[in-house]
């Protein structure tokens, strides 16, 4: 299995949460044990990082040839600060990532954690991190690709990525200055609302912008990936073309739209029946895998996708074949670059 979706805590980042004076930062409790204090809870230091002898332990008994390590959302709030702080923290993650990526070389790779709140340093950046081993593409967050017009914003990251080929990888998340999470504590439900109805909503109206406009038209050398079978697509696609048929009758069918589209999405939390339907509508071969990087993560992934019926050949390119080759295309034009040089 190569899982794309793998989040990571990075210890790197101990010393800025110390100096923070808001969540998430890291207090003492009345012990004196010091504690890492985020809007979900606190957590002690010695539980709140990852452990690279413990992620691979756990790939190992998983069967997890390679993760691509991206910064956990809790962690993304580096990306938001003015961008004297984000920058050199946004490098020092990277730096690190890349680091796993050489120490271990074959187990990791990386996605690059960039400075939103300045998209000329977030793109030099970009640049940057994607010349460092082991990194194929940046993670960026799913509300700059709500509506085509906030994907104008996105552009020069884009460019880059096509210029070496690399992936650009779509997770739902704020930009910085946006209210998140929408659903406070307060509501009914808030863990279900936020989690499942508006992450997935998001990640529909994300797929809604690459796969039914031209916005993607001027990156054909570019890997677009969206997590989470790209939201409710593949369930919403019969009432989309039904839609379409009322309205615009003279318009090709979303389905077939979103069936030719170069986006790929991964299976990460869903179930054999949900990878069914997204087998149907995107075809196996734009389907990767993801499990959040977790043990439960990588249990439940694994599962879904021995028991969906789609046949042997599609289960095999989508723990392995479609990512391999993914960022395989990277990998080649890296070498072109430097004969070129």
């Amino acid at each position: 299995m190569i899982d794309v979706h793998a989040h990571w805590r990075p210890a790197e980042l101990i010393d800025a949460l110390r100096a923070r004076t808001k969540e998430p930062l890291i207090v003492r409790n009345q012990d004196g044990v010091e504690m890492l204090k985020s809007r979900i809870g606190e957590e002690p230091l010695s539980k709140a990082f990852d452990d690279v002898e413990f992620h691979l332990a756990r790939m190992d008994r998983q069967g997890v040839s390679t993760s691509v390590l991206s910064l956990l959302g809790a962690f993304c709030w580096i990306e938001s600060q003015p961008v004297e702080v984000s920058l050199p923290l946004c490098m020092m993650v990277n730096d690190a990532l890349s680091g796993l990526c050489q120490k271990y070389e074959g187990r990791f790779n990386a996605f690059a954690a960039l400075p939103l709140v300045d998209m000329s340093a977030a793109a030099a950046e970009f640049e940057r991190a994607l010349a460092l081993p082991g990194v194929v593409g940046a993670q960026v967050p799913g509300n700059g690709f709500l509506t085509k017009k906030d994907a104008e914003n996105m552009r020069p990251l884009l460019e880059v990525a096509n210029r070496h080929r690399a992936i650009v990888f779509i997770h739902h998340g704020p930009l910085p200055g946006d209210k998140f999470p929408k659903v406070g504590g307060d509501t009914d439900n808030a863990r279900r609302r936020n989690g499942t109805l508006d992450m997935q909503a998001s990640l529909s109206s994300v797929m809604v912008t690459l796969c039914l406009t031209d916005y993607l038209a001027p990156y054909p050398d570019a890997t677009v990936l969206v997590h989470n079978l790209g939201g409710n697509i593949p369930y919403e696609i019969e009432r989309m073309d039904h839609r379409s048929l009322l309205d615009t009758a003279n318009e090709e069918l979303p389905s077939s739209r979103f069936r030719r589209s170069k986006v790929y999405v991964d299976c990460n939390s869903f179930g054999p029946g949900a990878i069914e339907a997204a087998v149907r509508l995107y075809g196996a071969e734009r389907i990767v895998c993801g499990t959040d990087g977790t043990e439960f993560g990588c249990e439940w992934t694994s599962k879904a996708l021995a028991e969906a019926q789609i046949g042997a050949d599609a289960r095999e390119q989508i723990l392995h074949r479609n990512a391999a080759a993914m960022m395989s295309r990277l990998a080649k034009a890296a070498q072109r670059e430097t004969v070129a040089a």
